[in-house]
């Protein structure tokens, strides 16, 4: 084991041979085939690597490696014809199959063949589908070769380290500054397919490519070669040792690829990866388009124009710097485009989104309406008088505005008569801001209409005044009577609207922790021709007067924990409502 290309791993290993040498069952193996399954097994299992083998082989005759004889240009092109195919696929996608890496001496010679046959008619191509299915061989140094074809050649690239244990050595390999012919440029896409047949120096550079963020590989996980495998004859005895006898380290990941493999970024069965890949080009030749639509959305109609300005150029920068050249299904695309939306923006409501149709109302009978109401709302009247009003989410004004005899009858008129009330938002997730009006309204007097809040709409160009109404259904409860409002993180859109107009009226005492920082209703927009929708907030309330709560939440009068926000609100009415001691 002198050879072994990780001698840290042979601890133990002398200790294990000296067992098995003592062992009378090892001894009295009676072939030595069978003897060498058993010290296969045995090293495999000590040293943790299954490319280690011993084989009882009598009749081996070590392979001589074959010089080949000098070929006329007219024979190297049928070989090189044969071992490598070529296409240019629908959507000039260009498509290599290269079975065997060639080392560096051959490449050299058959190099300008490569070029006339093969590389010049890959260059044009917009991108490339590299496919490493079936390369099981190859020697590493062309690997400094290849890579270098799909780098830039400004700065040397540390690509791989070669670890050799028989000299005791290491061999730094890095890309070329010079090369035959012209480099694919770095801005087109390039796929890796692999297959668990994709085998040793294959799997380097497949290894190399992936980590430099050059490629990205899809099929099968490799089968977790060896760059080096020498098989050494022990003593004078037909047995012989596989060892691999060198081993790759990768600069970037300070690991290999060896015995593990290669995780492909797109892991598909062999035969799928072809089609994947071409899935995978055809969507990234949409990604400018789609951010670029995106920008221009945003920036056009985005609540806050300054924000929204600021997005759109920063977007478009990160699309030009690469960013979303690594997008490998509609899924991530929206997934990455919703997260730098979001990091860009500091608002959690522009994102990406679906285009699902809204349900159509549905045409309830006004039994089954109460029975929704009862379970919708909460209602109950505390010690001294004091009501409790929770629910979880606002309605649309049309809607409501059907229903609203049966809320009043059988929730509002169960806590208008208290003395004070909590009205619980902690859970409210928000809804549409239509009836927002109306339900502020119940809190002021009818005598006087008040400007609750102005709303700037982006699209429009518009201030609208939001005002309180004249007329309710139902008793209002006035402007008089304490109200305390619960909130919580959870606390978002229209509900925070309610809460920001109250609390800047001066009308409710804010008990619980920042709100959501959410936004009013956005609206979907379709980007372009595409089937991906952006979620745009394109309304803000007034910030004459303070900054604005989208994005940012509200911050409470008294900021407690929510969940004990109804314990202090209550303390504070029965202090006030309580018997007077």
């Amino acid at each position: 084991m002198d050879n072994y290309c990780s001698p840290e791993k042979l601890a133990g290993m002398k200790e294990a041979i000296a067992a098995a040498g003592s062992n009378t069952e090892v001894l009295n193996i009676p072939d030595g085939e069978s003897l060498a399954r058993v010290l296969s097994s045995g090293v495999q299992t000590t040293v943790s690597d299954p490319r280690l083998e011993v084989t009882y082989e009598p009749n081996y005759i070590p392979v001589v490696p074959q010089v080949m004889p000098p070929l006329s240009p007219e024979q190297l092109v049928a070989v090189l014809q044969t071992s490598i195919k070529l296409d240019i696929l629908e959507g000039n996608i260009g498509y290599l199959r290269i079975d065997h890496i060639l080392g560096e001496e051959v490449a050299e010679k058959v190099g300008p063949l490569l070029l006339d046959l093969v590389w010049n008619k890959i260059l044009p191509t917009s991108a490339l589908i590299f496919d490493l299915r079936y390369t099981g061989s190859g020697d590493i140094t062309g690997l400094p070769y290849l890579v270098s074809y799909f780098t830039e050649a400004e700065s040397e690239i540390h690509i791989d380290s070669v670890y050799d244990r028989p000299s005791n050595t290491t061999t730094k390999l890095s890309s070329l500054k010079t090369l035959l012919g012209a480099r694919y440029e770095i801005t087109k896409p390039l796929i890796l397919l692999t297959s668990k047949n994709t085998k040793g120096i294959a799997e380097d550079v497949a290894y190399c490519l992936q980590n430099l963020k050059r490629a990205t590989i899809v099929g099968e996980k490799t089968a977790g070669g060896s760059v080096k495998v020498d098989k050494i004859k022990v003593g004078d005895t037909d047995f012989y040792v596989t060892v691999p006898t060198a081993k790759s380290i990768n600069p970037i990941t300070g690991s290999s690829w060896e015995v593990t493999g290669v995780t492909p970024d797109v892991e598909v069965n062999a035969e799928d990866a072809l089609a994947t890949a071409i899935k995978i080009v055809n969507l990234r030749a949409k990604v400018p388009a789609v951010i670029e639509g995106s920008a221009a959305l945003i920036a056009d109609n985005y609540a806050f124009e300054d924000i929204g300005a600021h997005v759109a150029e920063k977007l478009k920068g990160l699309l030009a710097s690469g960013e979303y050249s690594t997008v490998v299904s509609k899924e991530s695309l929206e997934t990455k485009l919703s997260g730098d939306l979001k990091t860009l923006s500091g608002d959690k409501s522009l994102k990406t989104t679906s285009n699902t149709p809204a349900l159509p109302p549905m045409d309830y009978s006004p039994e089954v309406f109460i029975e929704l109401i009862k379970v919708s709302f909460h209602t109950d009247v505390f010690e001294n008088n004091i009501g409790y009003l929770r629910f979880d989410m606002f309605g649309d004004f049309e809607e409501v505005k059907a229903i609203a005899q049966i809320i009043v009858e059988h929730v509002w008129n169960k806590v208008v008569n208290t003395d004070a009330m909590i009205l619980d938002l902690r859970n409210n997730i928000g809804g549409p801001t239509t009836a927002i009006a109306g339900f502020c309204s119940y809190f002021f007097d009818a005598d006087k209409q008040i400007v609750l809040d102005k709303l700037y709409d982006r699209t429009t160009g518009t201030t609208t005044e939001l005002l309180s109404l004249p007329e309710l259904t139902g008793t209002r409860y006035g402007s008089k009577k304490s109200l305390i409002i619960l909130t919580s993180r959870t606390t978002a859109g229209a509900a925070e609207e309610f809460v920001y107009i109250m609390k800047k009226l001066g009308r409710a005492m804010i008990v619980g922790d920042t709100t959501a920082g959410s936004s009013h209703p956005p609206k979907t927009f379709s980007v372009g021709e595409t089937d991906i929708f952006l979620s745009i907030p394109t309304i803000h309330s007034d910030t004459s007067a303070g900054p604005a709560w989208e994005g940012a939440g509200i911050a409470p009068h008294i900021p407690v924990p929510a969940e004990g926000a109804l314990e202090v609100a209550r303390a504070i009415f029965d202090k006030h409502y309580g018997p007077k001691k």
